[in-house]
């Protein structure tokens, strides 16, 4: 994944990187974002931090 300092990403950017559809990208976002509602945190639809996709998806904890 290259190095960005985005905040989010969209479906079509999470397609990307994992290689799958956009719809499907939107399926795993939800998912994502029904964790983190389930910790109290506010969500956008279609978007989801890239920290959190990135520890989720490749086990990286950003350090800055």
């Amino acid at each position: 994944m290259k190095n960005t300092n985005q905040m989010y990403l969209t479906a079509q950017e999470v397609a990307n990187i994992l290689g799958m559809s956009e719809s499907y990208a939107y399926t795993v976002i939800r998912k994502m974002n029904d964790e983190l509602k389930a910790r109290g945190c506010i969500t956008i639809a279609g978007k989801i931090p890239t920290k959190y996709f990135e520890e989720k998806f490749f086990g990286v904890q950003v350090i800055q």
